[in-house]
Protein backbone atom coordinates (compact mmCIF):
# COMPACT_ATOMS: atom_id res chain seq x y z
CA UNK A 1 0.00 0.00 0.00
CA UNK A 2 3.05 2.22 -0.47
CA UNK A 3 1.89 5.21 -2.54
CA UNK A 4 3.82 8.34 -3.43
CA UNK A 5 2.46 11.33 -1.55
CA UNK A 6 2.56 14.83 -3.07
CA UNK A 7 5.06 17.42 -1.84
CA UNK A 8 3.86 19.62 1.00
CA UNK A 9 3.49 23.22 -0.22
CA UNK A 10 5.25 26.00 1.69
CA UNK A 11 2.27 27.53 3.47
CA UNK A 12 1.42 28.12 7.10
CA UNK A 13 -2.01 26.47 7.42
CA UNK A 14 -3.80 23.62 5.65
CA UNK A 15 -7.49 22.75 5.71
CA UNK A 16 -8.63 19.22 6.51
CA UNK A 17 -9.36 18.67 2.81
CA UNK A 18 -5.86 19.72 1.81
CA UNK A 19 -4.29 17.52 4.50
CA UNK A 20 -6.48 14.64 3.36
CA UNK A 21 -5.05 14.94 -0.17
CA UNK A 22 -1.47 15.52 1.02
CA UNK A 23 -1.52 12.47 3.31
CA UNK A 24 -3.73 10.07 1.36
CA UNK A 25 -6.37 9.58 4.06
CA UNK A 26 -10.03 10.59 4.32
CA UNK A 27 -11.07 13.58 6.48
CA UNK A 28 -13.05 11.36 8.86
CA UNK A 29 -9.87 9.34 9.47
CA UNK A 30 -8.01 12.55 10.37
CA UNK A 31 -10.74 13.47 12.86
CA UNK A 32 -10.52 9.99 14.39
CA UNK A 33 -6.72 10.13 14.64
CA UNK A 34 -7.07 13.47 16.39
CA UNK A 35 -8.90 11.61 19.18
CA UNK A 36 -6.40 8.73 19.29
CA UNK A 37 -3.10 10.64 19.06
CA UNK A 38 -2.73 13.39 21.63
CA UNK A 39 0.18 14.91 19.68
CA UNK A 40 -2.21 15.84 16.87
CA UNK A 41 -3.91 19.10 17.79
CA UNK A 42 -4.96 21.22 14.81
CA UNK A 43 -6.04 24.78 15.48
CA UNK A 44 -9.81 25.18 15.44
CA UNK A 45 -11.65 28.32 14.44
CA UNK A 46 -15.26 29.28 13.93
CA UNK A 47 -17.52 26.27 13.44
CA UNK A 48 -14.74 23.90 14.56
CA UNK A 49 -12.92 24.27 11.25
CA UNK A 50 -9.55 22.63 11.56
CA UNK A 51 -6.33 24.24 10.38
CA UNK A 52 -3.21 22.10 10.36
CA UNK A 53 0.36 23.40 10.43
CA UNK A 54 3.29 21.94 8.51
CA UNK A 55 4.58 19.87 11.46
CA UNK A 56 1.11 18.36 11.93
CA UNK A 57 1.02 17.28 8.27
CA UNK A 58 4.38 15.58 8.80
CA UNK A 59 3.03 13.90 11.95
CA UNK A 60 -0.03 12.64 10.04
CA UNK A 61 2.22 11.22 7.34
CA UNK A 62 4.24 9.45 10.05
CA UNK A 63 1.06 8.04 11.62
CA UNK A 64 -0.13 6.91 8.19
CA UNK A 65 3.20 5.19 7.56
CA UNK A 66 3.08 3.41 10.92
CA UNK A 67 -0.51 2.23 10.48
CA UNK A 68 -0.80 1.53 6.77
CA UNK A 69 2.72 0.69 5.61
CA UNK A 70 4.36 -0.81 8.70
CA UNK A 71 1.22 -2.56 9.99
CA UNK A 72 1.11 -1.15 13.52
CA UNK A 73 -2.11 -1.01 15.51
CA UNK A 74 -3.30 2.36 16.82
CA UNK A 75 -1.80 1.48 20.21
CA UNK A 76 1.47 0.33 18.65
CA UNK A 77 1.72 3.48 16.53
CA UNK A 78 1.03 5.60 19.62
CA UNK A 79 3.87 3.79 21.43
CA UNK A 80 6.23 4.27 18.49
CA UNK A 81 5.53 8.01 18.43
CA UNK A 82 6.05 8.26 22.18
CA UNK A 83 9.31 6.34 21.98
CA UNK A 84 10.51 8.48 19.10
CA UNK A 85 9.64 11.63 21.04
CA UNK A 86 11.69 10.41 24.00
CA UNK A 87 14.62 9.38 21.80
CA UNK A 88 14.21 5.64 22.34
CA UNK A 89 15.28 3.69 19.27
CA UNK A 90 15.58 -0.03 19.75
CA UNK A 91 18.95 -1.40 18.74
CA UNK A 92 20.56 1.95 17.99
CA UNK A 93 23.70 3.19 19.66
CA UNK A 94 23.70 6.64 21.29
CA UNK A 95 26.05 7.82 18.52
CA UNK A 96 23.56 6.74 15.84
CA UNK A 97 20.72 8.43 17.73
CA UNK A 98 22.80 11.61 17.97
CA UNK A 99 23.50 11.55 14.22
CA UNK A 100 19.80 11.11 13.46
CA UNK A 101 18.92 13.91 15.85
CA UNK A 102 21.43 16.26 14.17
CA UNK A 103 20.10 15.41 10.72
CA UNK A 104 16.50 15.96 11.84
CA UNK A 105 17.50 19.22 13.53
CA UNK A 106 19.17 20.56 10.41
CA UNK A 107 16.24 19.53 8.19
CA UNK A 108 13.73 21.11 10.56
CA UNK A 109 15.76 24.30 10.87
CA UNK A 110 16.13 24.54 7.10
CA UNK A 111 12.40 23.96 6.57
CA UNK A 112 11.53 26.44 9.31
CA UNK A 113 13.81 29.10 7.84
CA UNK A 114 12.42 28.45 4.35
CA UNK A 115 8.82 28.80 5.54
CA UNK A 116 9.57 31.99 7.44
CA UNK A 117 11.26 33.63 4.50
CA UNK A 118 8.19 32.99 2.35
CA UNK A 119 5.50 33.56 4.97
CA UNK A 120 6.78 36.41 7.14
CA UNK A 121 3.98 38.78 6.07
CA UNK A 122 1.37 36.05 6.60
CA UNK A 123 2.75 35.33 10.09
CA UNK A 124 2.70 39.03 10.98
CA UNK A 125 -0.94 39.34 9.85
CA UNK A 126 -1.89 36.22 11.85
CA UNK A 127 -0.25 37.66 14.96
CA UNK A 128 -2.37 40.82 14.62
CA UNK A 129 -5.62 38.83 14.19
CA UNK A 130 -6.90 38.00 17.72
CA UNK A 131 -8.87 34.97 16.50
CA UNK A 132 -5.76 33.43 14.99
CA UNK A 133 -3.34 34.66 17.63
CA UNK A 134 -5.13 32.78 20.43
CA UNK A 135 -4.48 29.45 18.74
CA UNK A 136 -1.20 30.48 17.14
CA UNK A 137 1.93 28.75 18.39
CA UNK A 138 5.05 30.79 19.04
CA UNK A 139 6.84 31.36 15.73
CA UNK A 140 9.83 29.12 15.21
CA UNK A 141 11.92 32.06 14.09
CA UNK A 142 11.39 33.74 17.46
CA UNK A 143 12.78 30.65 19.18
CA UNK A 144 15.72 30.57 16.78
CA UNK A 145 16.42 34.23 17.54
CA UNK A 146 16.30 33.50 21.26
CA UNK A 147 13.18 35.60 21.86
CA UNK A 148 10.86 34.02 24.39
CA UNK A 149 7.81 36.25 23.93
CA UNK A 150 7.33 35.35 20.25
CA UNK A 151 7.52 39.01 19.20
CA UNK A 152 10.51 38.70 16.87
CA UNK A 153 9.87 39.75 13.29
CA UNK A 154 13.27 38.99 11.87
CA UNK A 155 14.54 35.77 10.41
CA UNK A 156 17.83 34.31 11.55
CA UNK A 157 19.82 32.83 8.65
CA UNK A 158 20.34 29.09 8.96
CA UNK A 159 24.11 29.40 9.01
CA UNK A 160 23.88 31.71 12.06
CA UNK A 161 22.03 29.14 14.18
CA UNK A 162 24.13 27.24 16.64
CA UNK A 163 23.56 23.54 17.14
CA UNK A 164 22.30 24.31 20.64
CA UNK A 165 19.68 26.75 19.27
CA UNK A 166 18.51 24.15 16.76
CA UNK A 167 18.35 21.55 19.55
CA UNK A 168 16.33 23.90 21.79
CA UNK A 169 13.94 24.65 18.92
CA UNK A 170 13.40 20.95 18.21
CA UNK A 171 12.84 20.21 21.90
CA UNK A 172 10.24 22.98 22.03
CA UNK A 173 8.53 21.56 18.95
CA UNK A 174 8.57 18.08 20.51
CA UNK A 175 7.06 19.45 23.73
CA UNK A 176 4.27 21.15 21.79
CA UNK A 177 3.53 17.86 20.01
CA UNK A 178 3.41 15.92 23.28
CA UNK A 179 1.36 18.54 25.16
Amino acid sequence: MDITLPAIPAKRYFTIGEVSELCGVKPYVLRYWEQEFTQLKPMKRRGNRRYYQHHEVLLIRRIRDLLYDQGFTISGARNQLTEAAHGIHAGQSPATQAQEFRAEAMAAAEQSTHLHLQDSQLVDSHLRDPLLRDGFREPYRARAAGVSDGAAHTTVPLDKLSLEQVREELLAIRESLLA
